[in-house]
Order: C-alpha cells, then structure tokens, then sequence
C-alpha cells in the first residue's frame, strides 16, 4: 500500500510561486514582443514572516498567505487587505494569476 505524503505548505507556496511566474511570463511576452529580459517582471519571490508568507512579483509585492492557506492581495507592504481574497493553497488552479491580480477562471 502506498501512503500520498500530503503537501507541505512550503510546498505548495512553490507550486502557486512556478504558476505565478508562468502565467505573468507569458503575458509579458503577449503584450510587450519587445522587452529584452521580461524574466525580471515575472520573477517570484516567497518570503516567509512572523504572521504572513509574502508573495512578491517581479520589484513589488502582490499577495499574503496566512497559516491556513489563505491568499490575499495587500494593501500596503506587510499588510493584507482582507478584502481581496483569491481562494487558498489548495485552489489556485481556479485562477488566472497572470495579470496585476488574481482573476477567478470561469
């Protein structure tokens, strides 16, 4: 019998940080033919806190993720903005992350 290891949350940070980046790389590349390295506008950042993971894009922060896996935009730097919530950890194929928010598909 083979046991499924559940997904750690460091893990699933990793899987929205690679969606995140792919969705926003392939954007970039849509609407702006020309930019020499658009890498450095879809490059994602996790940095962990005492209360929230931020979730940077490119030079700015974008999202917070709460203990629970709870996703949030910010209003400010370091401060979540309640509300804009965009789903969990477990429900981020449920959304476009590719342009200057989340977009719920369908």
């Amino acid at each position: 019998m083979i046991i499924k290891k559940e997904k750690t949350m460091k893990d699933k940070l990793q899987k929205l940080a690679a969606l995140i980046k792919k969705q926003t790389l392939a954007r970039y590349k849509k609407e702006y033919p020309n930019t020499p390295n658009p890498e450095i506008y879809s490059k994602v950042t996790i940095k962990p806190g005492r209360k929230y993971t931020k979730v940077d894009v490119g030079s700015s922060g974008k999202y917070m993720v709460d203990s629970e896996g709870n996703i949030f935009g910010i209003k400010a730097y370091g401060v979540i903005h309640r509300g804009h919530q965009y789903g969990t950890l477990d429900t981020i194929d449920q959304y476009y992350w590719g342009d200057y928010t989340a977009v719920k598909i369908g």
